[in-house]
């Protein structure tokens, strides 16, 4: 397994893989992107006796720090549908993945980092991590399951709060609501992690896949769906041309409602 933006380190059974672009606080862009579908779509998938992947981020800041906001310009709906949905598929590739695959997440798990991590099976979080999803600040919205996985997680009070604010929490308050397994001191969250797929892998591993396929059938697919419409839409707007302009310029945006 050869990756521009991924290090994969096999032990025991056990990946770990690691987002690897720090400069850019592990901003998923498409290469990024292209990778993971070709880890977990294929590449993980021939590893025999894999118990199972630890995902995490290169760096002491960032898990991942959003969507690299600099190749959302240009977009239009079209685009954007198919951004969207590109991203979606690839996540849903973690999601259904035959072995847990943990988020160890190090630092900020915004946007896209947010829904990375959501997409795993388990979460263990470093006491510094921070989460949300902060999208409405650029006059978008998720796009790679932010607003269905944050329901499930946290429901719908909460969830919709921090899909309109676009604010940011700490790892305590997102164990508290129930986004995270478990929280742990910063720099111990990978060992955690491991530890979790150690005690899973005395299971049954036929069952364990089972539950997994089980868990995920629960959630139905047609919110995702609009989802990918409607942040289509969000992109073929004034607002997301200013927002991303904004962001990228490190000004406030100055939305206009079209």
């Amino acid at each position: 397994m050869t990756y521009q933006n991924l290090l994969a380190v096999e032990e025991n059974g056990i990946i770990t893989l690691t987002i690897n672009r720090p400069k850019a606080l592990n901003a998923l862009n498409q290469q990024t992107l292209k990778e993971l579908k070709q880890f977990f779509g294929q590449d993980a998938l021939a590893v025999e006796g894999l118990k199972g992947v630890v995902l995490t981020g290169a760096g002491p800041k960032s898990f991942v720090a959003g969507a690299d906001i600099s190749e959302f310009t240009g977009l239009d709906a079209q685009a954007g549908l198919e951004m969207a949905q590109h991203g979606q598929d690839i996540f849903f590739l973690i999601e259904e993945f035959k072995v847990p695959v943990v988020a160890a997440i190090n630092g900020f798990a915004l946007g896209g980092g947010c829904e990375l991590a959501m997409a795993c099976h388990l979460r263990v979080a470093s006491e510094k991590a921070r989460f949300g999803q902060p999208e409405v600040n650029l006059g978008i919205i998720p796009g790679y399951g932010g607003t269905q996985r944050l329901i499930q997680y946290l429901g719908k009070t909460k969830a919709i709060e921090l899909l309109m604010t676009g604010d940011m929490i700490k790892a305590e308050e997102a164990y508290r609501l129930g986004l995270l397994n478990y929280v742990t001191p910063a720099g111990e969250e990978v060992a955690k992690a491991k530890e979790l797929l150690e005690k899973i892998a005395t299971k049954a591993p036929i069952a364990i896949q089972k539950v997994i396929e089980c868990v995920n059938s629960h959630f139905s697919k047609g919110g995702f769906e609009k989802e990918v419409i409607e942040f289509a839409n969000a992109v073929n707007t004034e607002d997301f041309k200013e927002g991303a302009s904004a962001f990228l310029e490190k000004r406030a945006p100055n939305f206009k409602g079209h």
